[in-house]
């Protein structure tokens, strides 16, 4: 029986540091090595640098789209969803994936990990926020030291 392949959503901001595009692309790149599907926003920064990764390496890349029109997407989404929904498409994202991987990020990637973790679909950070609450530190964001690290984790928190 073939095995059934993953959904990981990539998140992170529209407008990056070039390290975060870096991450981000070799997180895409990752993904499609272990055959897993991308999911994502489908814009710029982030989005963009994890599905050129995704499908420089042959992988399969979702983009979950704010707008009206696919021609928003950015060049390396293979599947874009219009939704015409804003920001309110960040649930969207996450709910279509089995885990997220977040890279850097403002508040928007900051509400997708909030709806992430309150849905039970768990998070691996790559140099993204960090939570806490009551003064303690929350570690409901797992860290990952680089790409490959937060692949697997992403990965192995699904299968488990």
């Amino acid at each position: 029986m073939k095995e059934k392949k993953r959904f990981i959503a990539v998140i992170g901001g529209s407008d990056c540091t070039p390290e975060e595009a870096r991450l981000a692309e070799e997180v895409g790149r990752e993904l499609a090595r272990k055959d897993a599907i991308l999911v994502c926003g489908g814009l710029g920064g982030v989005m963009e640098a994890a599905c050129r990764g995704a499908s420089a390496g042959g992988g399969l890349t979702i983009g979950i789209l704010p707008g009206g029109s696919r021609q928003t997407a950015n060049p390396y989404v293979q599947i874009p969803v219009v939704t015409n929904l804003g920001e309110a498409r960040n649930v969207i994202v996450v709910k279509s994936a089995e885990a997220v991987i977040a890279i850097g990020g403002g508040y928007g990637t900051l509400s997708e990990i909030g709806h992430a973790l309150r849905n039970g679909i768990p998070v691996v950070g790559l140099n993204t926020w960090s939570l806490s609450r009551n003064d303690r530190p929350d570690n409901s964001i797992v860290l990952a030291k680089n790409p490959v690290d937060a692949v697997n984790k992403a990965l192995n928190m699904v299968n488990d």
